[in-house]
């Protein structure tokens, strides 16, 4: 049988990540991209990432059954159709972890508590405010200002022994929060592992009004922080919410996983296509 392929693309303010789903027995992920835009266009990025990864594949476009977008779908080329991105990290988390009944998609610009309806379809959801102090980019923001990387963040907070609580409430009371620390001379660790608190408590207190089931797989760029990862779970013990947190395997793509996926349902199931 010949192998059919759907392409996911998840254009997002920071980067751009594509997923490369075989349909020839059952829905496989066979390649992952991640890709900085760092001020490119984004459209060039888009255009470039995808023809690498067809080349490494051996592939070209004709080679791809369905293209299909989520995020800002507007950029993307010789795309067949759009996902919400609520749908589409519901789906990317639900492929590796059937057993969740909640996901967490965890941006660069807001967080997004999401209920599962026992598949990967969603049931309901909700988000945080338009406050930068509750997203990726804000923590971006503040790594930048402390001379460490977004990489570093996680084994930084893990080594904390005393956190440095930062304003929860707006980011420019928490901006300032972390001038006057450094000026105190606090570790690098213990400012950090405060921000993954204050970062914690806003996707916490959501996960609570929310009432979310457990178990809850966390996605998107921030999930893959070990550091905000720890945080999580320490709130959630500490407010006694009965919640099993974890993040989503290869969660940064899981926009990107859900969009190829849900173009293969389309393909095959809706437009009644065949190979």
């Amino acid at each position: 049988m010949a192998r059919q392929y759907t392409l996911g693309v998840d254009v997002g303010s920071s980067a751009i990540k594509l997923a490369l789903v075989d349909y020839q027995d059952k829905p496989e992920v066979v390649a992952i991209v991640n890709e900085r835009i760092r001020k490119r266009n984004p459209t060039q990025v888009i255009e470039q990432t995808v023809a690498r990864l067809l080349s490494e594949q051996g592939l070209s476009y004709d080679d791809l059954l369905y293209v299909a977008s989520t995020g800002e779908g507007d950029l993307v080329p010789r795309k067949r159709g759009h996902f919400y991105s609520m749908t589409t990290h519901a789906r990317g988390g639900y492929h590796y972890h059937p057993e969740a009944r909640t996901v967490v998609d965890m941006g660069a610009l807001f967080c997004r508590v999401i209920a599962l309806d026992g598949s990967a379809r969603v049931r309901s959801y909700s988000m945080t405010g338009q406050c930068a102090s509750g997203s990726g980019q804000f923590l971006e923001n503040i790594t930048r200002y402390l001379g460490v990387t977004l990489e570093q963040v996680g084994a930084l907070s893990l080594q904390s022994t005393k956190p440095a609580r930062t304003s929860g409430i707006c980011a420019v009371l928490a901006e300032t929060d972390v001038i006057n620390m450094v000026s105190q001379g606090i570790a690098t660790a213990d400012i950090i592992k405060g921000i993954h608190l204050s970062l914690g408590g806003r996707i916490v207190q959501l996960l609570s009004r929310f009432k979310a089931e457990s178990p809850v797989v966390l996605t998107g760029g921030m999930s893959q922080n070990s550091g905000l990862v720890e945080a999580l779970q320490e709130l959630c013990r500490e407010r006694n919410l009965n919640l099993q947190v974890y993040p989503a395997r290869n969660g940064v793509a899981a926009g990107a996983i859900g969009a190829a996926m849900w173009g293969g349902y389309r393909h095959f199931k809706l437009l009644g296509a065949t190979a």
